[in-house]
């Protein structure tokens, strides 16, 4: 089970971290993927970290404005977000990296909830 905490109402050029807990499994041998779903659209890939935390990626919209991290010892992953925009409110989930198309599927059960980001002035 993940649980992503974090979300909450912000300015357009704000700044917002996410965090997701993780349980029930190893996370540190697992990489692992942030994913957003906004209002009445399908599921989007962020970005994705390997095990170690040392290789990471994004998708182009959101380069250089968020950085994905993670910390094993605390079986916890992060989101940070700058420069925030409006076409970035969403839902955002995190996952266990899966390597598909996410625009093809729905929010996995495991995934829990999310956290919503709002981004409005």
């Amino acid at each position: 089970q993940l649980v992503a905490s974090g979300g909450t109402l912000v300015q357009p050029g704000g700044s917002l971290t996410l965090s997701c807990a993780a349980s029930d499994w190893t996370f540190s041998r697992h990489a692992m993927s942030w994913v957003r779903q906004a209002p009445g659209k399908g599921l989007e890939w962020v970005s994705n970290i390997n095990s170690g935390g040392d290789k990471t990626y994004y998708r182009d919209s959101v380069k250089g404005r968020f950085t994905i991290s993670r910390d094993n010892a605390k079986n916890v992953l992060y989101l940070q977000m700058n420069n925030l925009r409006r076409e970035d409110t969403a839902r955002y989930y995190c996952a266990k990296y899966e390597g598909i198309d996410y625009t093809s599927i729905t929010p996995r059960d495991y995934w829990g909830q999310g956290t919503q980001v709002t981004v409005s002035s």
